[in-house]
């Protein structure tokens, strides 16, 4: 996953005093999902899909669509969530399209790190057409990832500091 011309790239990573299965039970849940995003946005899970876990999600196939809710409740983007790939170890791909982006890809990595663990995200993506035409657009596009991950990041930070 590298970034280019068309497309863009963001990896952020958090040290976190928590083993990894722990913070892995957490950050593939709905509800650690959306702590990390909160208070500023909230994900939908799709419908169907309330008995799935990362365990047992079918792999290649849509799950459904997800919606990203500003403050929770405002509707501003879509993800067709499709898992790709799971482990080795705790790791998960998606590739899914979003309303924003033509080409998503989200690899999520929890490694462990003297006696805690890593977080590892790696976001590869190509903003649909409107962010490609506008001089500056994939260099905005990528500041909000960046953004968006550096908050999910810091939130993480908080939860697994108590």
């Amino acid at each position: 996953m590298k970034g280019n011309a068309t497309n863009g790239f963001v990896e952020v990573s958090s040290e976190l005093g928590a083993s990894p299965d722990q913070v892995w039970a957490r950050v593939t849940t709905p509800e650690g999902i959306n702590y990390e995003l909160g208070p500023l946005m909230k994900m939908t899970m799709p419908r169907g899909s309330k008995n799935l876990s990362i365990a047992t999600v079918p792999l290649d196939e849509k799950i459904g669509r997800s919606w990203v809710l500003a403050f929770g409740f405002i509707p501003f983007d879509y993800d067709d969530l499709t898992l790709a790939e799971r482990g080795p170890g705790f790791r998960f791909l998606e590739r899914s399209r979003l309303g924003s982006m033509t080409s998503w890809q989200h690899e999520r990595t929890v490694e462990p790190r003297g006696s805690g663990s890593i977080v590892t995200d790696r976001l590869a993506f190509v903003p649909r057409v409107f962010f490609r035409i506008i001089p500056g657009g994939l260099r905005a596009a990528t500041a909000i990832v960046r953004a968006i991950f550096n908050h999910r990041h810091k939130r993480l930070r908080a939860y697994f500091a108590r």
